[in-house]
């Protein structure tokens, strides 16, 4: 005790942080960094495997169906007008054509822009092995060998050269559709992507070679060296218990960490900010989630799960863009090549913001036909204001539609949230019952999506917190994070929208967001390495040879428990 009394904040990290890595999984991106690290490596969640079967789509995805229905379009125009009105630029039966937009002009507020913004050109990724086998590579040959050796064969096209077995990150994405390649990418809309075409077993497969590649390519953690780390997974709101049990045993087992432990993202969130109770709002590329924390405590009625985020904004941005025929004659497909959803991610970023009146750019945007250079094609862009506004508009944003797993993958037999701990085998207490009975989402009744717009969520949120004095602190205290969290004007539109949202009933008059203290985008991660170096009695971590022995064993008392019921043990340390 004297010891953390003397200590100073940056030794303690540096100390209890060096061996202990962080992993915050997303649908688009894992950040993945070790806890005395500023920032995290933040990756997208995609892998590319060499395939010599003809015929194969490039993107393994699965699509149900990729065009919008007639009341989809309907409902999407109707809403445009809705956003249109509030932002007061014309509807968008108003004007059509090029001319009457009038798109040659660009005025005052995005001059600047033209000249101090340069849209990044993408190159198409070098799919050949050309360079000796790096850390990673060798590292997971070898590791990794009993296992495929039947599969991971190296492969030779006409000229001799040899095919990359596995390509991950940004470079996968960027991987031509000619080259013989399938991208695979094991997260999707807050779930693993678990579907007739993509098997379970084969989800955890690609996970487990991401995160290896990342923990020996970026961190250089050879496997001989796992067993000094421990690990931190921050797991997003929307994953069920059967999907937190596979991320554990690929962390414990496969990727061979001597320990870990579990946190939510909301959970984590407060502490990346020095926070006690919030209303914490997260805004990922595929989903988008709501949940209040009082005292360091998250309270499980109060979580809304919505299902868009800001990759629909792209490709309602695009869709607006060639509604007004402003996008130039380019086979930009988001769903079939990846490249051109990075392409259109950065354009979202640069240019899109929320505000009053036409917002409109010059920009630069980038045609990748199959295995050719980028040609660049200046466009002028139109209502840029609007394609953010689906977040409170939703049916602006127009998901693909993918299947659901099948559902058997919900159905944990050995239920880890199961609190055996607290029956009552006499008769009293809850009957025997998991405490998972009391609450809406349970590990047999997975979460449900919402399709309701931010605004409406985050006060439905609220509202259900109970207490009339806890609902007027949440209300002005609402962070927002992610990714989709830097959008220039956001801040401001969700406190108007959240008050208008708020019933008359109500005796609420003041809705305020506050200001994130680092980049939206790493909160969650950096609370979790907080948690990770503050947990000095680690009573909830879970070491290697019991999970792999016994799991979570009934009458233990010792097991995983979710972050709802998860104390904050040394919170009295976070603004030290």
């Amino acid at each position: 005790m004297d010891y953390l009394k003397s200590v100073v904040p940056s030794q303690l990290v540096s100390e209890r942080g060096s061996n202990l890595v962080i992993i915050n999984p997303g649908s688009a991106n894992v950040r993945i960094g070790l806890a005395k690290q500023e920032t995290p490596f933040n990756v997208p969640h995609c892998i590319a495997r060499h395939t010599t079967k003809t015929g194969k789509p490039n993107l393994l995805d699965q699509m149900i169906n990729t065009q919008v229905t007639t009341s989809q379009h309907v409902d999407r125009e109707r809403a445009f007008n809705t956003t249109a009105s509030l932002l007061k630029i014309p509807y968008l039966d108003e004007s059509t054509s090029f001319g009457s937009r009038k798109m040659a002009r660009i005025d005052g507020y995005n001059q600047p822009s033209i000249t101090t913004k340069k849209d990044k050109v993408f190159t198409w990724t070098n799919v050949y092995e050309d360079n000796p086998c790096s850390l990673a590579q060798a590292e997971t040959s070898a590791h990794r060998s009993e296992d495929i050796a039947a599969t991971d064969v190296t492969v030779y096209n006409e000229g001799k050269r040899k095919y990359r077995n596995m390509i991950f990150g940004e470079e996968a994405m960027r991987i031509s559709p000619k080259d013989p390649y399938t991208i695979h990418r094991p997260i999707r809309r807050g779930h693993f992507n678990v579907s007739p075409q993509y098997s379970a077993q084969q989800v955890c497969e690609d996970l487990i070679a991401i995160w290896d590649w990342v923990l020996l390519d970026k961190l250089e953690i050879a496997h001989s060296e796992r067993n000094k780390y421990s690990a931190v997974l921050v797991v997003p709101g929307t994953f069920d218990s059967r999907e937190i049990k596979e991320l554990l045993t690929i962390v414990l087992r496969d990727l061979c960490f001597s320990s870990a432990v579990v946190h939510q993202e909301g959970l984590s969130t407060i502490f990346g900010n020095g926070l006690s109770t919030a209303c914490i709002v997260n805004m990922g590329a595929q989903t988008c989630t709501v949940v209040c924390i009082e005292d360091g405590v998250s309270l499980p009625n109060t979580e809304k799960i919505l299902p868009f985020g800001g990759d629909d904004i792209c490709r309602c941005l695009l869709w607006i863009q060639r509604h007004y025929q402003n996008w130039p004659q380019l086979r930009t497909d988001v769903l079939a090549k990846p490249i051109d959803m990075l392409m259109l991610n950065g354009l979202k970023e640069s240019y899109c913001e929320i505000r009053e009146g036409e917002v409109e750019t010059i920009a630069t945007a980038y045609s990748y036909e199959d295995g050719m250079p980028a040609v660049a094609h200046k466009t002028n862009l139109t209502s840029l204001n609007v394609p953010p506004m689906g977040l409170f508009y939703p049916n602006l944003l127009v998901p693909e539609v993918f299947p659901q797993p099948p559902r058997t993958w919900f159905q944990d037999h050995e239920n880890m949230l199961e609190e055996t701990w607290n029956m009552d085998f006499a008769g009293g207490g809850n009957m025997g019952l998991p405490v998972w009975d009391s609450f809406s989402a349970s590990p047999l009744n997975p979460k449900k999506e919402e399709k309701i717009g931010l605004a409406e969520a985050i006060t439905s949120s609220i509202l259900s917190a109970g207490r009339i004095d806890l609902q007027r602190k949440l209300f002005s205290s609402i962070q927002l994070v992610g990714g989709v969290g830097l959008t220039r004007g956001l801040v401001s539109a969700v406190e108007e929208r959240v008050l208008h949202a708020i019933p008359p009933t109500e005796a609420i008059d003041t809705v305020e967001v506050l200001p994130s203290r680092m980049d939206p985008t790493f909160v969650s991660w950096k609370g979790g390495a907080i948690l990770g170096i503050l947990d000095f009695g680690r009573e909830a971590w879970i070491h290697r040879n019991e999970w792999m022995e016994n799991g979570i064993r009934v009458g233990s008392a010792k097991k995983y428990r979710d972050s709802y019921y998860i104390q904050a043990q040394a919170f009295c340390f976070i603004n030290s």
